[in-house]
């Protein structure tokens, strides 16, 4: 069974996951991240090579992090302790500091007893498949053991968060003055650097869940738990909220009444503004086949391309890398600008929603009505077959529901990559006649594809 998955290594920390693992990962990294031309350059130059390494404030984080930088250190690389940051803030630091790559300790939504490894190649770009699989078989391999002078030196990244900082304020198209913003930091890694940046690019902030202790991160709190969010921007009387995870990769936002924003309708907002100022490369939007129909419906109408992926922020990052594409996501709240960032940015999506609110002098609700949302039912099929999705008879269900449904809805039939399970999608103009189709669809996958 492969180790890295979807993203990164991930795993119940002490369980799959233990410090030696995370020690010998290291190492193996270190062997094969430093075979490429720039390294061994700078090995000609009689430099060691540089890892920036961070981590979220999970507990188990503390010795997994520990035992990454002993694994990088005694394999003659530098390291550079960043602390607890954001994920997206260790990409932009290995670039920023021209490091040759760098290790996040996370395991982003997921709860406090997980934990992850997920590896940034140079420049901050995630590694690729054929990469990841070099390293698995590193494991098995010789390791680097210098000694002496060789061996890698590990430093605290002193100014590591205040760069992340003026890199979000940088960007920015707009002040955020006169916006008052709730921040749900998720117990997390943006707990400190996200209502910072937010108060000195001018919003009024409120923060929620920004009291981590190691064991509380996503625990009730975040992106996954929206209710508290708006709740608290009702009561308040703010105008928005700005939701995170643990690891602050994604962003979800709640408007002054308490409705959800979510990744579809914050892409519509930020494309349409990013056309009106020539920044949407080949006006081009980079979608997953989850994106709701109603994005595609308001991309048409205000002259913008979307282009689908498969599910998951990598294929989102592979079509935006191989077309230069400026702008694209999921429906979850990953959202990459690739301008200002090399994966999705939670804290930089939202500043910019807030950013566009405010240039725009309009609420929340205002603009995220560009993007009527078309009811969405997913269902999830489990016990079957999941290779059998091209039956006959499946196939025959699915046309007749496409038909059916015309131009007001959609229809998705998906293997599940992971579990022995099929998902139904369906959107329709009423979420009665998306239901219908889902439960009909999702009782021939169950008859014909049953184990």
């Amino acid at each position: 069974m492969p180790l890295f998955g979807t993203d990164g290594v991930r795993g119940l920390a002490n369980g799959l996951l233990t410090a030696e693992l995370a020690l010998h990962l290291a190492q193996a990294t270190a062997v094969v991240l430093g075979q490429g031309r720039s390294a061994e350059a700078r090995k000609a130059e009689g430099r060691r090579l540089t890892a920036v390494v961070a981590r979220d404030p999970r507990v188990s984080g503390e010795f997994l992090a520990a035992a990454v930088s002993a694994g990088l250190a005694s394999s003659g690389v530098d390291v550079l302790d960043a602390g607890v940051i954001p994920t997206p803030a260790t990409a932009f630091l290995i670039a920023d500091h021209d490091a040759d790559f760098g290790v996040m300790v996370s395991a982003s939504h997921n709860p406090a007893p997980d934990n992850g490894i997920k590896i940034f190649a140079r420049g901050g770009t995630k590694l690729p498949d054929v990469v990841e699989r070099r390293i698995e078989l590193a494991l098995e391999g010789e390791r680097l053991q210098p000694t002496g002078a060789g061996v890698g030196r590990i430093r605290r990244f002193a100014d590591a968060e205040d760069r992340y900082v003026l890199h979000l304020l940088g960007s920015l198209p707009h002040r955020l003055d006169g916006i008052h913003v709730v921040l749900d930091c998720a117990h997390g890694a943006a707990a400190g650097v996200s209502p910072e940046t937010f108060k000195d690019a001018g919003a009024t902030v409120t923060v929620i869940g920004a009291e981590p202790d190691g064991l509380n991160i996503n625990d009730g709190v975040g992106s996954t738990h929206l209710d508290v969010l708006a709740e608290a921007v009702v009561r308040l009387g703010a105008d928005v909220g700005i939701a995170h995870d643990g690891d602050a990769d994604r962003c979800l936002a709640v408007d002054a009444q308490g409705s959800v924003v979510d990744g579809d309708q914050i892409m519509a907002i930020l494309a349409v503004a990013m056309k009106q100022r020539g920044a949407l490369v080949d006006d081009t939007l980079v979608a997953t086949v989850m994106s709701n129909l109603g994005l595609h419906r308001a991309m048409a109408d205000h002259g913008i391309r979307v282009l689908q992926t498969g599910v998951g922020d990598r294929y989102v990052l592979e079509a935006m890398n191989e077309g230069g594409y400026s702008l694209g996501g999921e429906q979850s709240g990953h959202v990459i600008m690739s301008e200002f960032a090399t994966t999705g940015d939670g804290l930089l999506t939202g500043l910019h929603i807030v950013a566009e609110m405010a240039r725009q002098g309009k609420t929340l609700a205002e603009l995220a009505s560009l993007m009527t949302v078309y009811p969405q039912v997913l269902v999830n099929v489990r016990g079957v077959d999941r290779d059998g999705v091209t039956d006959a008879a499946v196939q025959e269900a699915v046309a007749a529901s496409i038909a059916e449904l015309g131009d007001s809805g959609r229809v998705l039939l998906r293997a599940s990559g992971t579990e022995p399970l099929v998902r139904v999608m369906v959107e329709a103009a009423s979420e009665e006649v998306a239901r219908a189709h889902a439960d009909r669809l999702a009782d021939v996958v169950r008859e014909r594809l049953a184990l």
